[in-house]
């Protein structure tokens, strides 16, 4: 269950118009990295979850991205004004300019639609689990890019504060990682020693390698 809070989650500002980069800040609503992808996806692995924490985990970042997901809406709004007028956005997306009467739209920057196919699902908890770190670490990536393209102050404030809450999220799944990284794929079962063994293809092979080569333990089957 859900409700809607009439606050955002954190204050958001501009402090001039600029729709070349609301153009840009579409990329972290409708993109492939951004805030309903993380919404979406973290909620579809939580179905099958059994364990309680770290489904609700799961979920409550869910929602805290959605909440995320209205803060760069409501930037995008400011940003772009009141005006529709296309030629204020000399590259980047213009659909919002010809389709959507600037609404903040499920596109990224160049105007795709967003897609379920950018939410990844594998019902094993561990993967599942490391592809969340992941995603977090390229949504941070995307909003460090976004950071230094604006020297709007009020929208720095509000990258910043999503830049951290990537990394607080980042944090909480490495720690439900390291709570769970002995079951699901994550364990040796069915594996060889082939698993553990480095093939050096570069010539000249690199004398003191630090990946293992020799003395692999065999795999326990418990």
């Amino acid at each position: 269950m859900f409700k809607h809070e009439k606050q955002l989650f954190h204050p958001v500002g501009v402090e001039r118009p600029n729709p070349q980069y609301a153009a840009l800040l579409q990329e972290q609503l409708g993109g492939a990295n951004g805030e309903l992808k993380a919404a979406m996806q973290y909620m579809s692995q939580s179905f099958r979850i059994k364990d309680q924490q770290i489904k609700d985990l799961f979920l409550d970042i869910a929602a805290e991205e959605l909440g995320h997901m209205e803060m760069v809406a409501a930037t995008i709004n400011l940003l772009n004004g009141h005006d529709v007028d296309a030629a204020k956005v000399p590259a980047g997306e213009i659909q919002t300019h010809v389709l959507m009467g600037l609404s903040p739209g499920l596109i990224n920057a160049s105007g795709y639609s967003w897609t379920g196919d950018y939410v990844s699902v594998t019902g094993d908890l561990c993967a599942d689990l490391l592809s969340n770190i992941a995603s977090e670490q390229r949504a941070k990536v995307v909003y460090e890019y976004l950071y230094r393209q604006i020297n709007d102050k009020k929208v720095r404030e509000t990258i910043d504060f999503l830049l951290n809450r990537e990394e607080a999220h980042n944090a909480m799944f490495r720690e439900a990682f390291n709570k769970v990284q002995d079951s699901g794929s994550n364990r040796d079962f069915g594996t060889t020693k082939a698993a553990k063994m480095y093939f050096s293809m570069s010539s000249p092979s690199p004398a003191n390698t630090p990946f293992p080569k020799t003395d692999v333990a065999p795999p326990s089957f418990s």
